[in-house]
């Protein structure tokens, strides 16, 4: 029993070639979504500038996305944290005007997204689970900008912008994978993964 139980350990934590393509894979995809994203940003601030600025907050879940994406895919200690670092290099490489920044934010996305899946012990991949890993990527996400963006802003208008990425997240980088995932599954298309069998999963 004991040699079985540490075998399925191995298998479920150590990562295999096919768990780095596949993050790659992803990495690239979302980072192309970054990088249009960037471009549009201006125009999604343009929406709000004489109603509600912070509401442009709510375009933000996509930022990050990544993370909880790959870990709810691959299932692997650190593909949240490497998928959405990769995704945001691969963005300021393509040109993003925000720069080396995007990286950095990248990485404080992915810690976000990471030690959620952390403190379930990479054992729990449900929508719950998923949210709240997209939540408190988007909490790391909201104080930052807060802070490197919106300095000029009142304490009101930051809290509501950091309020609405945390909304916004749960949705877009925590719902969205989640239903990702199990669609992908149903038609076969991760075999390779222990998401493929996420039937019993909600």
């Amino acid at each position: 029993m004991s040699s079985t139980t540490e075998a399925v350990k191995t298998h479920t934590n150590t990562w295999r070639v096919v768990d780095i393509v596949v993050c790659a894979v992803i990495a690239v995809a979302v980072g192309l979504l970054f990088a249009l994203w960037a471009a549009l940003w201006s125009g999604f601030e343009l929406l709000f500038a004489t109603t509600f600025p912070p509401a442009v907050a709510l375009f933000g879940g996509v930022w990050v996305l990544a993370g909880p994406l790959a870990a709810m895919i691959i299932r692997k200690p650190g593909a949240a944290l490497f998928c959405e670092l990769l995704a945001a290099i691969f963005e300021a490489v393509l040109g993003s005007h925000f720069g080396v920044v995007a990286v950095f934010s990248g990485f404080l996305q992915g810690l976000g997204a990471e030690l959620v899946f952390a403190a379930f012990r990479y054992r729990k991949f449900t929508l719950p689970v998923s949210i709240l890993a997209a939540m408190l990527a988007g909490l790391f996400m909201g104080v930052h900008e807060s802070i490197i963006y919106l300095a000029e802003w009142s304490l009101g208008f930051r809290v509501a912008y950091t309020g609405l990425a945390v909304l916004s997240s749960a949705v877009l980088a925590g719902v969205i994978p989640w239903l990702l995932t199990r669609m992908l599954a149903s038609a076969g298309a991760l075999n390779a993964f222990a998401s493929g069998n996420t039937g019993r999963e909600v």
